[in-house]
Formats: structure tokens, sequence, C-alpha cells
């Protein structure tokens, strides 16, 4: 018997990966995170499966149905959104099945940042502009930022920012970043990437909470800041495919002699 923890992607059913696919097919009991991953990906569960939504679920019950599973040698499907090592919660469930000696693996899944700037069309680092990503979130009614995680630090490297878990926070994200990236800054926030009901807005540090706010968003949403988001075409081609960058794949051409 084995847990396999299985990131089902943002929303959309076609971006879970193939082997996180083959592990619902075939697991007899199929553990799910309603709130965040849409039925249509556990429909692929056997006929005669138990499928449980833990999103009311707490960490103990959801344990002891993993140890039910267990006494009757039945492989169980674990599907988180996204990738499960993104605020996954994965952590505190690996270190239950630790204790009680029940193996478990885990199948990487398509996380909501890249999925969102596929959707947009958008590579978030830019030459010369952006060359780093950081993934973080605020401190709200969930645990608090480790020290040094504070948007200002995390801010003053001009990195393209994925914020989680944050819509609601806009205003102290506007506070801590303005002096950072200043109020022109474009921030996109990308609502339940990959679900049928998709939506982006566009706007500005300095405008996007009056947006958000008019389009009633309040959970499920993912804000992109940093100025790789605009910048068009005015930036530099990578040295990745340049003529003059040689490396062992492309070595330097030998001049042709000529006769």
């Amino acid at each position: 018997m084995r847990v396999h923890f299985i990131g089902a992607g943002p929303g959309d059913p076609e971006l879970i990966t193939v082997r996180g696919l083959k592990l619902i097919e075939k697991c007899k009991v199929c553990l799910y995170a309603g709130s965040l991953v849409p039925p249509a990906i556990v429909e692929a569960a056997p006929d005669d499966a138990l499928v449980m939504d833990t999103a009311s679920m707490t960490l103990d019950e959801i344990i002891d149905e993993i140890a039910k599973a267990h006494e009757k040698d039945l492989d169980v499907a674990r599907v988180h959104s996204g990738d499960p090592s993104i605020y996954g919660a994965t952590a505190e469930q690996m270190r239950r099945l630790d204790d009680l000696g029940i193996e478990y693996d885990v199948t990487p899944g398509v996380p909501a940042f890249a999925a969102a700037a596929a959707a947009l069309k958008t590579e978030l680092t830019i030459p010369e502009i952006a060359q780093s990503i950081i993934v973080t979130r605020t401190s709200m009614k969930s645990s608090g930022m480790p020290e040094g995680e504070d948007l200002e630090t995390l801010g003053r490297s001009g990195a393209t920012l994925a914020i989680h878990l944050s819509v609601r926070n806009l205003g102290e994200i506007y506070r801590k970043l303005t002096p950072l990236y200043g109020e022109d800054c474009p921030v996109i926030i990308a609502y339940r990437v990959g679900w049928p009901d998709e939506a982006f807005i566009h706007g500005t540090l300095a405008d996007i909470r009056d947006k958000a706010k008019a389009s009633k968003i309040t959970r499920t949403a993912l804000i992109f800041v940093g100025p790789a988001l605009k910048a068009g075409k005015e930036f530099r081609d990578s040295a990745l495919y340049d003529a003059n960058h040689v490396h062992v794949l492309r070595p330097k051409k030998k001049a042709k002699v000529t006769v």
C-alpha cells in the first residue's frame, strides 16, 4: 500500500500530468482538496473507488481515512491543487505518515503561476529586467511569515513576485512594494487559473486594489508584481540563441578555406 501525493495542476483537467492521471485511475481510495481541485479530475478514479472531498476535513480525519486504507492494503490518491510542494500542506501529512510507517511518493503538478503566465502569454524572466521569480504570500489569518521573508525584504530584489493567498491584502502590498517598485509598476491578478471562469485583472500598484474591489474577487487568486510584466518589445535577446554565444552543443564554426 502506498499514498500518492498528486499535483492536479491549477484547475484545467487537461493540465494534470500523465503520471498523476494514471495514479488516480488505479487507486481505490481518492482524497482530493475539493475547494481547489475540480471534480472532473477525480472522475477518472475507478467506479468502485472511495472518493472523498477533504475540504471540510481536519488533518486528523484525513490521516484516519488513509490509515483505514492502509489496513485494507489499498493505494490512496491524495490529490492537491497546483504542485504539492507549494502551499500544499503536504509536509504535515507526510510527517504523520512517517510516524505511522506508511509509504508515500509525490507526483509534481503545474503550479498556478506557471499556468497563469502561459495563459497570459508572458515570460516572467526577461533579460536584464528580471531574472528571478519569488513565490511568496503575505500573513493574514494563516501562519506568520518567517523573519526575512517580508515583502519589503523580498521586494528589494526587483524580481517578479508571485504572491499567493493575498488578494484581500492588496492594501499592504501597495504600501510595502510601492517604495520599491513604484506606483506605476504593473500588477496582474490571476483568478481561478485553468477553471471555466478564469479571469485576469491588469493594473498597477496604484490602482489594482480598486479594480479588484470592483470585480469582487476575494479568494482563489494569484498576484503578479514586477517590471517584467510590461517588458513589451524593449528588451535584449537572451544569449541562449545568440549567434555569437558558443557552447558545447553549438561550437564555434570554423572559417571556410577558399582555394
